[in-house]
Formats: C-alpha cells, sequence, structure tokens
C-alpha cells in the first residue's frame, strides 16, 4: 500500500518523467542517501544532531556538508554516531573519519552490516561530465526528520542559473534536495550535490516598522544550489587520514582581497583577475619566499587567475588551490608589486596547529574553559605568535563566577594572580588548584580584550 501511495505521488510532483522510470530510479538512488545522529558533548550540555549525507563508496563512506559539525567543536566532543536509512527507526554505529579542508565535507563511515546495504553515488555519474542546461528539469531526495523515521520525500525543479563560486555551482527555480543530498537529472544520472541552502531576500512592512528592512529567510532543510558532479567527483577520494584533516597545506597569505575594478583599470590589468594581499604572516612559506603585503597575485604556476564573477570569489579560487596541495610541494606566484612583476617560489608547509587541535580544559567552579593559545590567536589578536603566551576563554558558563566577574568568551588571559602564563599546562595547574581548593575566596585574571587590558576579580565564594 505505501509503495503505491508513494508512487502516485512522484508521478503528480513529476510529470515530465516518465511514470515506468521514476520510482525504479528513485529505489536505487534512495539507496545512496542516509541520515546521520550524533551528539555534541559541551561543558554544560549533551544535544543531539541530526545531518544528511551522501554514500560514496563500498565500505560506506558517507561525506556530509561543512555546516554538519560546529567549528569550535573537537573531535572529541563528536560522540555516539548512528547511520540510518531513509524511512527507517533503526541506526546502526558509525565512526567520525574527519574533515577535508579542500571540500569542507565531514566524512563518516558506516558499520559493515549496513555498508551492504548502500549504494555509492558513483554508480550513478554519467560517463562524461556535461553541465545541466539552463530550464533542464532536475530532481533530488529531501528527508524528514528523526520523529518520522527520516521518510525520503521527492523535489523537483529546473535549472535557473549556473556560476562559478568559485566551484561550478546550479541555481535551481525552487528547492531541489536537502543540503548534502545528491541531485539527479531525468534519466537518473548524478548531476551533483545540493549546497547550503541560499537565503532570499524579503522587504517586511507592517504598522509598528515601516522601515522596508530586508529580512533573510534560510530554509535549512532544503537546497535550491548544488554544486556541479564535475566539482563533486574528483574529490570523493580525499577521506582524511585523521580526524584533523591533515596534512594541510599553509601559504600564510591572509586577508586575500580581490582588486577593484576601478585599480585594476589604472594598473592596466583589464583583463586579469587579481587579488590583494593585506598581510603576510610571520613565519610563513609566504614570508619567506619574499612576499610583502599589498602585493597582487596575479597567476599560479604561470596559469593567470580566472575571470570570476562576483569579484569576490577570485579569493576563494586561491586558497582553494593552495588546500588542493600537500605540504612540501612548490607554488610558483606571479605577483605585481609597483611597476614590476616577480615570480615567488614558495614551497608550502604544514600549517599550525587548529584550534580544535589546541589543549583545553574546563574547570566548573570557576565557569571556565581554557584553551591552548595557536596561531591562529596571534593572526586575530595582531600580536607575534613567536612570543605570545597565555590562554584563552573558550568557554565561559553564563552566571558562573568567571561570567559574573566579566570574562567573556574569546578573552585573551594573560595572568592568574600577577602570574605570567608561560605555557597551558602552567596556565591549567595554576586553575586546578585554584578549583580545588574550597576555602579559596577569589582570584584575580589579567586579560585582553580589543587591544585594551583589564583587570578582573573572579568571586569563588
Amino acid at each position: 500500500m505505501k509503495s503505491r501511495v508513494l508512487t502516485l505521488v512522484l508521478l503528480l510532483l513529476a510529470p515530465a518523467v516518465r511514470a515506468a522510470e521514476l520510482p525504479a530510479l528513485w529505489a536505487e538512488r534512495l539507496a545512496s542517501v542516509v541520515a546521520v545522529e550524533f551528539y555534541t558533548e559541551s561543558e554544560t550540555e549533551r544535544r543531539p544532531t541530526v545531518s544528511y549525507g551522501t554514500v560514496i563508496d563500498r565500505q560506506g563512506t558517507i561525506i556530509l556538508p561543512p555546516i554538519a559539525v560546529n567549528p569550535r567543536l573537537t573531535p572529541g566532543q563528536l560522540k555516539e554516531f548512528k547511520v540510518y536509512r531513509p524511512g527507517s527507526a533503526q541506526g546502526v554505529a558509525g565512526v567520525y573519519l574527519g574533515q577535508d579542508a579542500l571540500t569542507g565535507w565531514h566524512f563518516v563511515r558506516a558499520a559493515a552490516s549496513l555498508a551492504r546495504e548502500l549504494a555509492p553515488i558513483t554508480n550513478f555519474a554519467a560517463a562524461t561530465r556535461a553541465e545541466p542546461a539552463l530550464a533542464e528539469e532536475v530532481w533530488g531526495i529531501g528527508l524528514r526528520n528523526k520523529d518520522e523515521d527520516f521518510a525520503p520525500y521527492l523535489l523537483v525543479s529546473r535549472v535557473a542559473l549556473i556560476q562559478s563560486l568559485p566551484q561550478r555551482t546550479a541555481v535551481a527555480l525552487q528547492e531541489v534536495a536537502g543540503p548534502g543530498l545528491p541531485v539527479f537529472n531525468r534519466a537518473g544520472e548524478f548531476l551533483g550535490l545540493a549546497a547550503t541552502s541560499f537565503g532570499q531576500s524579503f522587504v517586511q512592512f507592517s504598522r509598528l516598522d515601516r522601515s522596508g528592512a530586508p529580512v533573510i529567510l534560510v530554509n535549512v532543510e532544503e537546497s535550491s544550489a548544488f554544486q556541479l558532479a564535475a566539482e563533486v567527483l574528483p574529490h570523493l577520494g580525499r577521506v582524511p587520514a585523521n580526524v584533523f584533516g591533515r596534512p594541510l597545506a599553509w601559504l600564510g597569505a591572509h586577508g586575500l582581497q580581490p582588486v577593484d575594478p576601478e585599480v585594476a583599470k589604472f594598473l592596466r590589468l583589464d583583463n586579469q583577475s587579481a587579488v590583494v594581499v593585506s598581510e603576510v604572516l610571520e613565519g610563513s612559506p609566504a614570508e619567506q619566499a619574499g612576499m610583502k603585503a599589498r602585493d597582487l597575485i596575479l597567476a599560479l604556476d604561470g596559469q593567470p587567475l580566472p575571470r570570476l564573477k562576483p569579484d569576490r570569489v577570485v579569493a576563494a579560487y586561491v586558497e582553494r588551490e593552495v588546500e588542493r596541495r600537500r605540504p612540501g610541494e612548490a607554488l610558483a606566484l606571479t605577483v605585481l608589486r609597483g611597476e614590476a612583476r616577480l615570480t615567488l617560489a614558495v614551497v608550502l608547509r604544514e600549517e599550525p596547529r587548529l584550534m580544535s587541535e589546541a589543549e583545553r580544559k574546563y574547570f566548573d567552579r570557576i565557569g571556565l574553559t581554557a584553551r591552548e593559545f595557536v596561531y591562529g590567536d596571534a593572526i586575530a589578536l595582531r600580536v607575534k605568535a613567536a612570543t605570545a603566551t597565555g590562554v584563552i576563554a573558550h568557554f565561559v558558563k553564563p552566571n558562573g563566577p568567571a561570567g559574573v566577574a566579566g570574562l567573556r568568551t574569546d578573552d585573551w588571559v594573560k595572568e592568574i594572580d600577577g602570574v605570567p602564563l608561560t605555557t597551558f599546562a602552567a596556565a591549567a595547574q595554576q586553575l586546578a588548584a585554584i578549583e580545588a581548593d574550597p576555602q579559596r575566596p577569589e582570584f584575580v585574571l589579567l586579560v585582553s580584550r580589543g587591544g585594551e587590558t583589564a583587570v578582573l576579580r573572579i568571586k569563588l565564594k
């Protein structure tokens, strides 16, 4: 009975697809999508999270979209992965493999018992990766919530626009699949993966507010945009070797910005894309190769930067070209400095320790998670990484002693009770001693925020 109802719904929603084909296409391709549930454990709560993913190989490897995991979380805070077939209330265990820097995908692997029931999306890839045509009919899969057993449903639309952002991305007239789920053509060939939903702008008027300020509405469960198969299939083998996604190539040219069209015209770069380097990071491969702030990057390995619209996506193109490489690889950068064109020979290195890799410890009585100071903090605070000490307030418990005293998340803690914090281990030891002393009434932190320094008195009693 259920299969008859599903067939009838599919025929009503997609009349352009021949009735004899769609149910069979649907049943086969449904085996390439799953729902993934896991728990995120923070200092004060344990919260379930559900994301939808696409199967990429016969080992049951699944890719989840970048938005599936909060970037402030560490892999150790992700617990109890379960993988569900659409329409099933029973999940099987899964293992988190890590995130790939280039694609942003999170990789999960399902237990072998379920992997045998799944179909890799490559089974449905066309022999050639031709782009869909404008106005071509496309269809994809959406999944309901867990309380509805992740019931699958059909979405159908037509291609309205194809653009390089910098990945080639199609935008349909309306939502065509859930984020991270596949999109197909009428023949059932894989066309791409639904991206994070695009926001739609509306102007709202009321008797109370006549400002006409736009309202942005985002459908988090469905998307009208999808990255084309040519942007997806070549990267399916980028399964992380570890949960932190290393190795990670590092250039160290920070704050890349597109060159303003008027400036480009003045510099006689009318037919040339370029990005300007805002800052060259301390000790980076870019610095060692002789790059300077305000250099204009014109080409990579002799290939001029592509003309992309909007201009801002050119910066993302350069960053992706670095991310697709590995530490130790050479990269020739053609830059414009003043009126001179120079070629800089850069040898990429391993990226410095990430925030997700930093040591951290939560002190419940104080209401504070102290985190190791890493290179990225030095960039954000605009200080020299080689000489920076102290720890970062990664989490401040609302209404806890530290929060009441005025400490905020991401504050830079430099001293405790007048003692400079030279290492994370020293800071953790000192905070642990304070936490363990029931007679301790208060202590003092020296913190920096926005370039200003303040002394905070933390009252424990």
